[in-house]
C-alpha cells in the first residue's frame, strides 16, 4: 500500500519535535488527530513506529528509518512544488541556497543581487552551512543548491550530487604579525594551532605529515574572525582561505601563500540533469563574471 504523505509529515515532524504535542502544535493538528495519523501508518507499513514512554513517545528503529527517509521524500516534494513554480519563466518561485561563512561574507551577496536583477520574481533564500552539512540539507531537498568547498585529498561526493566549478581558492598560513615574516609550516612544528571545520582540519593535518609532523591543536574554531583575533593575540598559528581574509582581515596577523594547499570552490546540485531554470540561474549568478 502506498504511503500517506500526511502520515509521513506526521511522522516527521514527531521526530524532529520529540512529542506530540510539539508535533501538533507545528502542524496545527490537535493531539488525537497526531496520534490518529500514527495509528493509521503503522497499520499501514505493519511495522511498530512509536512507542510510549511516560507521558510521551520514543520512535523504534522502524520508526526512525521511516521518519529520515520521510524527510528526504517530503523535501523533494516541496522542491519539486518550488520548481514548477519557478518553471514559469522564472517570473515567480522560490530558490534555496547554502554556503559555508566565508563564501556568504564574499561573493554571495553579489551573485544575489545580479540574480535579483535579472529575475526580480524569484525569492532566495540563503542559509550558512559548513559542506558537509549543505550537502546533507541537498539532499534532503532542503536547498536547492549548495556552495562547497573540496580539497585534493577529499572523498569524492555521492552519486547524485553535480558539481560546477567556480573558482580556486589558495591556503594562507596565518601567524601574529610581531613574528615577522610568516615562513613555513614547519617553522610552526613545536608550537599551538588552530583548526576550523572537520575538512579544513583534515587538509591541516595532511599538510602538516607532508612537512614532517603532527600538529598541536590547541583551538577549535569555525569563525574565521575568532581565528584570527587568537592568532593576532599569540594564542597559535592558523591555516585559512584566501576567502575569509577577503571576507575579514585582523591587522594584527601576517600571512604568507601555502603552494599546493588550495581549495576548489563548487557549486553543488542534486539530481538527474537538467537544472530546473530557477536553479540553472542561480547557479549561472554564482559563476565568476567577466567584468568581475
Amino acid at each position: 500500500m502506498p504511503l500517506d504523505v500526511v502520515r509521513l509529515r506526521v511522522l516527521v515532524a514527531v521526530a524532529r519535535t520529540g512529542t506530540v504535542t510539539a508535533a501538533a502544535r507545528e502542524l496545527h493538528y490537535s493531539q488525537p488527530s497526531v496520534s490518529h495519523h500514527l495509528a493509521r501508518l503503522e497499520a499501514e507499513t505493519g511495522a511498530k513506529l512509536v512507542q510510549r514512554v511516560g507521558r510521551g513517545v520514543r520512535l523504534t528503529e522502524a520508526g526512525r528509518l521511516l521518519a529520515e527517509r520521510g524527510a528526504e521524500i517530503l523535501g523533494r516534494l516541496d522542491a519539486a512544488s518550488a520548481e514548477l513554480a519557478a518553471h514559469v519563466g522564472l517570473r515567480a518561485g522560490r530558490v534555496r541556497l547554502a554556503a559555508f561563512p566565508s563564501a556568504l561574507g564574499t561573493f554571495v551577496p553579489a551573485a544575489a543581487a545580479r540574480l535579483a536583477q535579472d529575475h526580480p520574481g524569484l525569492d532566495l533564500r540563503l542559509m550558512e552551512a559548513e559542506p558537509p552539512e549543505a550537502l546533507r540539507l541537498l539532499r534532503a531537498g532542503r536547498v536547492d543548491v549548495a556552495v562547497v568547498f573540496r580539497y585534493g585529498e577529499a572523498a569524492p561526493e555521492d552519486d547524485g550530487v553535480r558539481l560546477v566549478h567556480l573558482l580556486d581558492d589558495p591556503g594562507l598560513l596565518v601567524t601574529p604579525a610581531a613574528y615577522g615574516d610568516a615562513g613555513d609550516l614547519a617553522a610552526y612544528a613545536d608550537g599551538p594551532w588552530i583548526a576550523g571545520c572537520e575538512r579544513c582540519r583534515a587538509h591541516l593535518l595532511a599538510l602538516c605529515a607532508e612537512a614532517g609532523f603532527a600538529p598541536r591543536v590547541s583551538f577549535t574554531t569555525d569563525d574565521y574572525v575568532a581565528v584570527q583575533a587568537m592568532v593576532a593575540a599569540g594564542l597559535g598559528t592558523a591555516l585559512l582561505p584566501r576567502l575569509a581574509l577577503s571576507a575579514h582581515r585582523h591587522p594584527g596577523v601576517r600571512v604568507s601563500e601555502l603552494p599546493g594547499s588550495d581549495r576548489r570552490v563548487y557549486a553543488a546540485t542534486y539530481g538527474e540533469p537538467p537544472d530546473p531554470p530557477a536553479v540553472a540561474a542561480l547557479v549561472a549568478a554564482l559563476l565568476p563574471q567577466e567584468d568581475a
